[in-house]
């Protein structure tokens, strides 16, 4: 199996693996770290240990290429389609001249997740900042735009959380941002990838500006576990 084909598992069981909780079948991320699980495959075994790591009135989200098997004791509350995107060619950092990017980290928690439930770039939470790097534009202060990493295993990281305040919007943050985090994941020998949903064309469009190229539509659901009466 190609890892990208489940790159939530791939995440989890490497590189992931001490910000998660599981088994060898399945894992999740910590609860305040992302709301992504898998399992290991679409085996009965494995999907029962998946549905056995959600909690009650809890919801767990789902990313994979194969048709998604919802486990006996969880409900689909969504499905989707998503696109995955992968660098052709390391991507080059930004032309030096535009905003400062400054590093983001503990000190900016607050902010960023402030930023992010304003925008909604996909689930975070109050450590997804923990997953991987992330970096910002500031403006008088604020928090204008940001972009980080998300699921890392041998070889790939994600792109993501890519987000700019509306305050702020029509300035090329997200395409900047996007630049330098994807730059900095081809100077550790790594291939950048990342995910949009497949509605979103603009998005789509500012990923293969920046060189990457459809390799993949991706399944997406969002899982609950509702208590039993």
């Amino acid at each position: 199996m190609n890892p990208l084909d489940r790159p939530v598992w791939a995440s989890l069981s490497t590189a992931h693996a001490p910000l998660s909780e599981g088994d060898a079948l399945a894992r999740r991320y910590a609860p305040d770290i992302n709301r992504f699980a898998a399992a290991c495959d679409d085996g009965a075994a494995a999907q029962a240990a998946l549905a056995a790591l959600v909690q009650p009135s809890e919801q767990v989200y789902l990313l994979q290429v194969a048709d998604i098997v919802v486990p006996s004791g969880l409900t689909a509350v969504k499905l989707a389609e998503g696109v995955q995107l992968v660098a052709r060619a390391p991507v080059a950092p930004p032309a030096a001249g535009g905003y400062v990017v400054v590093p983001l980290g503990d000190a900016d928690a607050a902010e960023m997740l402030a930023l992010a439930t304003l925008t909604e770039p996909g689930p975070f939470l109050s450590r997804t900042h923990r997953m991987g790097s992330f970096v910002g534009i500031r403006v008088d202060g604020r928090l204008a735009a940001m972009a980080g990493e998300r699921f890392r295993f041998p070889g790939h990281t994600e792109v993501s959380g890519v987000c700019t305040h509306p305050d702020f919007r029509g300035h090329g943050f997200a395409k900047q941002l996007s630049r330098h985090v994807a730059a900095g994941i081809a100077a550790r020998g790594e291939t950048a990838f990342l995910h949009a949903w497949k509605h979103n064309t603009g998005a789509i469009a500012l990923y293969e500006a920046l060189g990457f190229a459809w390799r993949t539509d991706v399944r997406v659901a969002v899982l609950e576990h509702h208590p039993r009466a």
